[in-house]
Parts: structure tokens; sequence; C-alpha cells
């Protein structure tokens, strides 16, 4: 039996899914939570985190393992030397350093491109060009491009759904010339669509794993989209929103719609668009008051056919992406309630309220017409949320089909072994 590893590294952890072809029916998941760590010691957390889960599948269906892809967090980067080791610590997707760099930026991207946003991968490489370290650096990877090295040994390879916001032309498949007039002095990834079979696994991971030697790793993709992957969404005007530690906004369009005022982009989705944003609102800030058991706990006792009184803009720290990408944006989490039910719903609301917001301005920008939002991340399984973000967006709210992002990413692994032209998947 021929089966598929999908690897998704997101914001609170790496998690692996293995399916198998005949049925894409799931074989077995593993797991790997992150803690809290320093940003230089990230690349060593998720080396073992990789590997970690590789060890965890059982070795029966790691012998029948055709093909890997991994999906990472939208602009997480790093700079890499000659052999593929980082040469800094890697900035995060939420990381707006870049926002030192943007007039300079302006002054040579097209107006409201993607990249004109303090978090994309092109203003974050500006920004470590000052850095000491940048001397020794050959590579800019983003976490997917730089873990699947790490399983195939090449370097400077990468998809054209992280690539988007590094400038790569989407539509036209190459870099534009504007790029070029920055003079960036180190090698940019040559980008594949996702799912493209780049190369066997090392040899000796392959041995000391149990793989079979002709295992493939293909190009990957980022976390949002390989949940929109898992999730069942086909149509234009269906959407999958991501409750995770972040809020994460994907509709399927059939009109591209860019506009880095709003933080908005679009990606290539066979003969669609994938268009959408991200915001820094989303589970991490429930987190910060709440435990799991009581977010269960003090929902069950919220009727969520009342609208609370509490208008927040919830964020942990200063500066928000989408749909306000404001780099300065601050949180506002005040007046806070006595009763922590009325807290809790007066952040429910207005996280939802953002998400509506979110999608009111894709519509508004020429984006197809809301139909139906699939949900992925642990917030869909918060039924009195699901009822709140009905009442608002005023469509079916349904759980995705698998809420894994790793799930979709396996279905990319599938897809680009199975297929020459591995992008049919999006179609």
């Amino acid at each position: 039996m021929n089966l598929y590893l999908g690897i998704d590294f997101g914001t609170s952890g790496a998690r692996g899914v293995v399916i198998d072809e005949e049925t894409s029916y799931i074989q077995t998941e593993v797991r790997y939570p992150f803690q809290d760590s320093p940003a230089p010691v990230m690349p060593k957390i998720w080396q073992e985190a990789l590997f970690v889960l590789v060890e965890q599948i059982p070795d029966q269906l790691r012998r029948g393992i055709k093909a890997i892809a991994i999906n990472g967090t939208s602009s997480t980067v790093l700079l890499v030397d000659a052999t593929g080791n980082p040469t800094d610590a890697p900035l995060m997707y939420n990381d707006a350093r870049g926002s030192l760099v943007l007039e300079h930026l302006r002054n040579i991207a097209p107006p409201n491109h993607t990249v004109l946003s303090a978090t994309s991968s092109l203003a974050k490489l500006l920004w470590m060009r000052q850095l000491p370290s940048f001397s020794e650096a050959r590579y800019f990877l983003h976490q997917a491009d730089w873990l699947a090295f790490l399983l195939h040994g090449q370097l400077g390879i990468s998809d054209y759904h992280n690539a988007l916001k590094l400038g790569y032309d989407v539509e036209e498949l190459k870099y534009p010339e504007w790029l070029e007039k920055l003079q960036i002095p180190i090698q940019l990834p040559k980008v594949l669509p996702p799912g493209t079979p780049i190369a066997q696994l090392r040899p000796e991971i392959a041995n000391k794993f149990g793989f079979c030697s002709d295992c493939l790793v293909c190009a990957g993709t980022t976390d949002s989209i390989a949940a929109f992957l898992a999730s069942g969404a086909k149509l234009p005007g269906e959407a999958v929103t991501s409750l995770g530690s972040t809020l994460v906004l994907k509709l399927l369009s059939r009109t591209r719609v860019e506009d880095a005022r709003y933080g908005i982009y679009s990606h290539r989705f066979g003969d669609l668009w994938l268009t959408g944003g991200a915001s820094n609102t989303g589970g991490a800030v429930l987190k910060q008051f709440f435990t799991n058991t009581e977010l269960e706990s003090l929902s069950r006792e919220i009727d969520a056919s009342k609208a609370s009184v509490l208008d927040y803009y919830p964020l942990l720290k200063v500066g928000d992406r989408f749909p306000i990408n404001d780099p300065n944006l601050p949180p506002r989490l005040e007046p806070r309630p006595d009763h922590p039910v009325e807290f809790l719903h007066g952040l429910l609301e207005s996280i939802t309220r953002i998400e509506a917001r979110g999608y009111e301005l894709l519509q508004q920008m020429g984006a197809d017409k809301l139909s139906r939002v699939y949900t992925a991340g642990g917030g869909a399984a918060n039924d009195i949320w699901t009822a709140i973000r009905a009442r608002y967006l005023q469509v079916p709210v349904v759980a995705s089909v698998y809420t894994e992002a790793a799930y979709g990413t396996a279905l990319l692994a599938m897809a680009g072994v199975n297929k020459s032209n591995c992008v049919t998947i999006f179609s």
C-alpha cells in the first residue's frame, strides 16, 4: 500500500499525518508541541521536532511512504550558509522589524504590492541585510524550505505559495524585474509549484528511519493553504477560517485580489485564486487568559444568540496585519468585567467581528461572494463560537472535513508524485 506523509509546522507545534493512496484515510497521526523558546534556538527545535515526528511513525508505515511534503508558517524565514546552517536567529511570521525598511521598499515595489507589509518575507530579508552575520549567509529560505532541505539535501528551493511574500510573480511564474533593482547579494530560492518532487530522501535518513530508498521529498506550502486543502472546500465563494493561535482567512475566488494597505493577498490555486489575509488575533489571546478546560466550560455558559456589549481588539502585543495592516495598532482589552463568562464572550465576539470584517473587505475588493465557511484549527471544536460566527457571517459555518493542515500537505505529496503537474490538486 502506497502511503504519503504530510508534516505541518504551525505556531503551536508540529504534526504529521500519513494517508494511504486508495482511500486517502489517515493511517496515523503524530504530534510535537512547541514550548516558548527564544528565536535563536528555534531551528534546533524545528529540526528536533521533524525527526521526532518521523520516529513516532510506526516502522511498517514508514516503509510504505512514497513521498513527503512539509508546510510552514507563512513568512517565517531564515538565512543559512553554504552548508545549510542558520547564520542567525530566524524571523517569525509575525515579526514586524521589516517596518524599518518599508519606505525604501515602497520606492521600488509596485503600489500596494503584497511585499509592502512589515511582516512580508522581502521586508524581513531587507532588514536582515544589516545584520553582522549577513556576510556569512548564502541562501534565504522559508521555514518549510529549510525543513525540506534537511530531508533531501538540496539548498535554495521553495514553492510559489511560500515565495509570494518574497515578491515572486505567481502569474508570470518568475521573479519580477523590479526585484532585481534591490540588488540583493544573496541567492533567492528557485521556485517550484507546490507538491513538485524535488529529490529522494538523503540515503542516511532513509536508512536510519527505514524509509524506502526512492521516497521523494516534494515542494511544500504554507500552513493555512494546507488547512484549506484539507477542508474539503472546492468552489468559488467557499472559504476556510483557521482558528489557531492566529486568525487566517482564505476565500476561493475567480478574481485575484491584492492590496497591502489591508494585508490582503492572493495565492495561485490552479485556475482560481485563494485570497485572504492573516490577523494576529486568535487562540493565543484566549489562552493568555484561560486554560483549555476553562475555555470549554465557560463557553457553555454563553448565550450565542445574544451580542456582547464589549468591543475589543484582542492582540497579545502591538500590531496587526489584516484586516487592519498597522504594525502600531494597540491591543484593546478593556474594560474587563468581573465575570469570566462575560469576558470570554466579549473576546469571542470581538475576534469574530475581525473575521467578518475580513471577509467583507475581500468581497468589497472583488472576490467572489462568500457562500460557506469551513473551520480548521482548535477553535473549530467550540460549538458556541461557531454559532456566534454563523450569526455574524450569515452563511453556513461548518467544520472542515479534516481539520489538520498536515492532512492537506499529505494530499499535496500524493498529488505531486501521481500527477505530472501537481497543481491540478488545486482545481
